[in-house]
């Protein structure tokens, strides 16, 4: 089974409530996450909170995005 993003809930500085295929919901703080010239604009808290669900994951209007994997492994138990 592919692991994909259900949905996400913006919490507070760089934080989300994650819902995976599995039935798993963790927290996740993408404040360390942020580097690279693609997710400069994310550490706007404005920007960061208007994300959407596309392609079984999280990303912004500027294309920025990160695997269902990757959010997975960073997060901790909601």
């Amino acid at each position: 089974m592919f692991l994909e993003v259900t949905r996400a809930e913006y919490l507070d500085g760089y934080k989300l409530r994650i819902h995976f295929n599995n039935g798993e919901i963790l927290i996740v703080d993408l404040c360390s996450s942020l580097k690279g010239e693609v997710f400069a604009p994310l550490k706007d808290i404005e920007y960061f909170k208007r994300f959407s669900i596309k392609f079984n994951t999280i990303e912004w209007e500027n294309g920025a995005d990160f695997a269902p994997e990757y959010l997975y492994q960073l997060g901790k138990a909601a």
